[in-house]
């Protein structure tokens, strides 16, 4: 097993769509994302295979998880379970920083 050491500010934001932005690190069986989201952004309702366990960092959001939503604050924690429909809406005024641990990895993110 190697070790990855990595200084969050040192990745720089992806551009995903408009008002949403994100940084990426993958461990041996985990992928880590921060995510950027703007007041406005349009949401996107998707799935994958893989468990998502979302932190709110700050900011408001009403996440939607299957038939049921929930609204999030800074400290926030929910998990989505794999192949479920989900999606965010920011809040009022103030992006929405989460951070994001899915598992298995998401190759598919670079």
């Amino acid at each position: 097993m190697s070790l990855h050491h990595i200084d969050w500010n040192s990745i720089p934001w992806t551009p995903v769509r408009e008002g949403v932005e994100r940084k990426v690190f993958h461990g041996e069986g985990a992928t880590v994302t921060l995510h950027k989201l703007m007041p406005g952004h349009e949401p996107k309702p998707h799935s994958h295979p893989n468990e998502q366990i979302a932190y709110i960092l700050q900011g408001r959001i009403k996440f939607f998880v299957g038939e049921d939503s929930h609204i999030l604050g800074p400290g926030g924690l929910l998990v989505v379970p794999p192949n479920v429909t989900h999606w965010g809406e920011v809040i009022g005024d103030e992006p929405v920083l989460n951070f994001d641990v899915f598992t298995p990895q998401r190759p598919e993110y670079v």
